[in-house]
């Protein structure tokens, strides 16, 4: 193994383990408000998968619907996420997908919860409009939408 001189302005360990050359993004969704949008999904994942598998795991019959609901919810945020995360037209696709599927899930289940409240003795994430989750869950993918119509990738031009 050779030992290289850095390249000017960058040490070892920044060549070695830094950005690749042409591996730095330019879409809109690797800064900025497009980071915190995929970190907030990234975030709800997480906080309706835990909960999703402790109920499930620990007390399914009390409530089959509500839990299933919140595990189902939970696959659709880790979905969002990994979409939105990753670049191209077609993973733009997907997320737009999957945050509709939020979005009609929550409107759904809430409205469901608030009309036949014998459904859910348990709370779902989707519940009430998210209430149990401050409403994030219905605000999310409203934001969600807009920023993903905004950010939608651009046809090609002729000669690119």
């Amino acid at each position: 193994m050779t030992h290289q001189p850095p390249e000017p302005g960058r040490t070892r360990l920044q060549q070695r383990f830094g950005p690749r050359g042409g591996a730095v993004r330019a879409d809109r969704k690797s800064s900025g408000f497009g980071r915190l949008i995929v970190v907030v999904y990234g975030v709800f994942s997480l906080s309706a998968g835990v909960r999703s598998l402790y109920q499930v795991l620990t007390d399914l019959g009390a409530a089959p619907l509500p839990y299933l609901l919140s595990a189902f919810a939970a696959a659709v945020y880790v979905l969002a996420t990994v979409a939105l995360a990753r670049p191209g037209a077609r993973w733009h696709r997907v997320a737009t997908a999957a945050v509709l599927v939020e979005l009609c899930g929550v409107l759904g289940v809430g409205a469901l919860s608030v009309l036949a409240p014998g459904l859910f003795p348990e709370a779902s994430v989707w519940s009430h409009f998210g209430r149990g989750y401050g409403y994030v869950p219905l605000v999310l993918p409203l934001v969600g939408l807009v920023w993903l119509w905004r950010s939608r990738p651009r046809a090609a031009g002729p000669g690119t």
